[in-house]
């Protein structure tokens, strides 16, 4: 049921900025959220239905320098529509993991996937209270809210102190941290309706060991 109302909701088209995958998105994000809540449950924002700025960044770093994670396991923490993840398997990475809160989100990833012919692993759980194992975190676009980052920053200065290379995509948010390491800056084009411009600067950071 949840791959028919994302394929019914959504149209495939490659992403801006990483042409090289195509991932199922909306034209509107508000009447999508209205779709989702049609059974008056109420629903999560459709994270999943857009290629957001911090995901297409880090993509697009992953797979211009895919030595990054070649060969190495993968966490797309947050995963979204899963963009991060099939950039890190494109890359080479083995095994990539996409990880949400929201089952909308890991049947977008998968849809995906697919639609890419490609295959990952999905983990519908919050990871934040746990010390990852997977060699290279990901992350993009997790630094929109107070109380978000409040919780993710921790987890990812856990992985990064137990060695794990931890990318960051953010395009600005208010919340991003300080002391984080720049690797790239790229200008990507974003929905409107979403961000009120086309298009944003977004930095590609790293998490640095304290």
């Amino acid at each position: 049921m949840l791959p028919d109302f994302i394929r019914s909701h959504t149209i495939a088209t490659p992403v801006p900025l990483v042409p090289e995958i195509t991932i199922y998105q909306a034209d509107e994000p508000i009447a999508l959220w209205e779709k989702t809540e049609e059974s008056g449950t109420e629903q999560p924002p459709p994270f999943w239905a857009f290629p957001w700025a911090g995901g297409q960044a880090l993509a697009r770093h992953i797979l211009d320098h895919p030595q990054l994670v070649a060969g190495r396991s993968v966490l797309d923490l947050a995963t979204g529509s899963g963009l991060v993840a099939l950039a890190a398997v494109r890359a080479g990475a083995d095994p990539v993991t996409a990880n949400d809160v929201d089952p909308l989100s890991l049947a977008a990833a998968e849809a995906n996937a697919a639609l890419n012919g490609m295959s990952l692993r999905t983990r519908e759980a919050d990871l934040l209270d746990s010390t990852p194992t997977e060699q290279v975190i990901l992350a993009g676009d997790v630094f929109y809210s107070r109380a978000m980052a409040a919780r993710v920053l921790p987890f990812l200065r856990r992985a990064a102190a137990g060695g794990a290379l931890v990318l960051v995509g953010d395009p600005g948010r208010a919340y991003r941290p300080e002391g984080l390491r720049q690797r790239a800056i790229h200008e990507v084009p974003v929905p409107e309706s979403l961000e009120g411009v086309s298009s944003r600067t977004t930095t590609v950071w790293e998490m640095q060991k304290l």
